[in-house]
């Protein structure tokens, strides 16, 4: 993956997703025409310090758990100024699992008409597997919510997520049809490379313990990619 889409990843990663867009702002002052766009850099700066102190609870102790009064000591906020952001504990834990939920979702636009199926495969892989070693935290708690019943996330699964699935086994099938690669059933393939990509971050204790390792390292993440990368080529038979 290139620098920059390391950088990006970051940056995605220290920002509120979707939720803070879908959210009223009181607008900012304005001087001579200018919007003073202060208070809107300090709440985003404000926003972002909350969603990672609360992507670490929410991960360690699942949506019940958790309290906001441990997430704004977490953050090194009073609780009231928490809940001037975030208006209750389930608008945090949609900030947080949305975060997460963007960053894959992008990845996934490697899967589009007119890509070559061995550049998007891997790209896609590199990405997913990128995201797993940069937001391990979000990962788990996306685990978590789907181990407890998916409940906060059931309305996204059935709609959203299926939708998108959908349009991308298409291509997958076109790709199939074009002799490009060998049969497959495209939601499967999705399906498996999220299980390798976020097994590292899930289980990534598991994976270090065995590799007698203290925690997972660029080496690892080099290593898994190759592998993953060569067994979805290589069993696809990518033309």
């Amino acid at each position: 993956m290139a620098k920059t889409e390391i950088e990006s990843l970051r940056r995605l990663r220290d920002m509120p997703g979707a939720l803070r867009r879908a959210r009223r702002r009181k607008p900012g002052r304005r001087m001579n025409g200018t919007a003073v766009n202060v208070r809107g850099t300090i709440r985003e700066r404000n926003e972002a310090r909350i969603l990672k102190a609360a992507e670490a609870v929410f991960a360690k102790k699942g949506f019940n758990g958790a309290s906001t009064a441990e997430i704004a000591r977490k953050a090194g906020v009073p609780k009231p100024n928490l809940h001037y952001y975030f208006r209750t504990k389930q608008l945090l834990y949609a900030g947080v699992l949305d975060n997460i939920l963007e960053i894959w979702l992008d990845a996934m636009d490697e899967i589009r008409p007119g890509a070559e199926p061995a550049e998007a495969l891997a790209r896609y892989i590199t990405r997913k597997l990128e995201s797993s070693r940069l937001l391990p935290e979000p990962s788990r708690l996306w685990a978590m919510e789907l181990i407890s019943g998916a409940r906060h996330v059931e309305p996204f699964l059935k709609k959203r997520l299926r939708r998108l699935v959908q349009q991308k086994s298409a291509i997958i099938r076109a790709w199939t049809e074009a002799g490009k690669i060998d049969p497959v059933e495209p939601e499967h393939l999705l399906f498996m490379i999220w299980a390798m990509t976020q097994t590292y971050a899930d289980f990534a204790a598991q994976i270090a313990a065995v590799l007698g390792k203290d925690k997972l390292d660029e080496g690892v993440f080099a290593a898994a990619r190759k592998t993953m990368v060569s067994l979805v080529l290589k069993g696809l038979r990518v033309r």
